[in-house]
């Protein structure tokens, strides 16, 4: 997106109209959802293709074959390139057409081009640019990555979160760490306490003081993500981060997690949510076989699935009320208390203006 072709944004929109912020990396798919077929996503309005070459380098194009507007994502894979599915015109990672299969001697391959987009593979997910290309080179702006995902003392679960509401919804609740009476036995912290708050241009730090059972120092002390009845509270520091356009939190050493977004449209938004258990305080499992380290961390990925898809389930349909509400009656006043969620909503406007 040109800056010079972007909507003006009025620095008293409403939140939940706001647009992202295109001059960042978003998390557009797991590197494991793009296979040997083209892959579609929708970022932002934006319908993308995504697709593998013959080294299984990932590419991203704009999902419409510009003969007759079909989605490229229907076709196929032709060697390094994209071919539609009606016609057979097949398109490079530049988005030029480079074959028509009927072309005539004495015709040349059409000029039409298609927009291609920055698009990075990097810890486990897709990371794709849809900003203008001339900030992504000036400031070399680079994806917030999740550095644990291939480190060998963290146990990764992931779990995709489709919410019908606009993006802010989602972060809101990230952020706010006083709706923990919702998740009741699902939640690893309790009677959190908002203790600072850091804004910075990028990203707002909300530090709390909670309650956890989640110490993972022993073998059998990860048994109380499964029986309630074996946790002991004790205090945590709990950290909650927007790192635009992402989220991020730890709670205590032993407690990790992130949440990636790919907002749909401004009611929709789609986002990964990444649950690391560490094995840090396990030093004797730090001198086994590099194998067998990895053998257990892969053997262990999605131990923690049944806790996290019923926290995004309870959060989800929270959402899907709060959106409702809103496309009911978007003036209808409402009333906060945690000073963290207006710093967001004006973070959001910010960010918003700078497209």
């Amino acid at each position: 997106m040109n800056s010079n072709s972007s909507p003006i944004i009025p620095e008293n929109t409403d939140v939940r109209t706001c647009p992202i912020n295109p001059n960042h990396w978003y998390a557009v798919a797991r590197s494991c959802e793009v296979k040997r077929l083209p892959y579609s996503i929708i970022l932002w309005h934006q319908a993308i293709v995504l697709y593998r070459d013959q080294k299984g380098i990932i590419h991203a194009l704009e999902d419409r074959c510009p003969h007759r507007q079909v989605k490229l994502s229907h076709g196929s894979v032709s060697g390094n390139d994209l071919e539609c599915a009606y016609h057979g015109w097949r398109f490079n990672r530049e988005g030029k057409c480079t074959f028509v299969p009927y072309l005539a001697e004495h015709q040349k391959l059409p000029s039409c081009q298609i927009r291609s987009y920055p698009v990075l593979e990097l810890d486990g997910f897709i990371w794709l640019f849809p900003g203008d290309e001339q900030a992504l080179k000036q400031k070399s702006l680079q994806p917030m990555g999740v550095p644990e995902w291939d480190h060998l003392n963290y146990i990764a679960t992931v779990s995709v979160i489709n919410c019908p509401g606009h993006y802010s919804f989602l972060i809101e609740n990230l952020m706010d760490m006083y709706h923990g009476h919702l998740h009741n036995n699902y939640q690893a912290w309790a009677a959190a306490k908002l203790q600072n708050l850091s804004v910075e241009q990028n990203r707002i730090d909300a530090y709390y003081e909670a309650q956890s059972y989640y110490r993972i120092d022993k073998i059998w002390s990860i048994s109380q993500l499964f029986f309630p009845a074996l946790r002991r509270l004790h205090p945590e520091p709990l950290t909650v981060s927007y790192i635009y356009p992402h989220w991020q939190s730890t709670l205590g050493q032993d407690f990790k997690i992130y949440c990636l977004f790919c907002p749909v449209h401004s009611t929709y938004t789609r986002a990964y949510l990444i649950h690391f258990t560490s094995l840090e305080a396990f030093w004797r499992l730090h001198k086994l076989p590099i194998k067998f380290r990895r053998f257990l961390k892969n053997s262990l990925f999605g131990s923690a699935q049944k806790i996290l898809d019923g926290l995004v389930a309870q959060d989800v349909e929270m959402i899907a009320q709060e959106q409702a509400a809103y496309l009911e009656n978007s003036s209808r006043k409402t009333y906060e208390l945690n000073p963290t969620i207006a710093q967001v909503q004006k973070f959001i406007r910010e960010q918003a203006l700078c497209t």
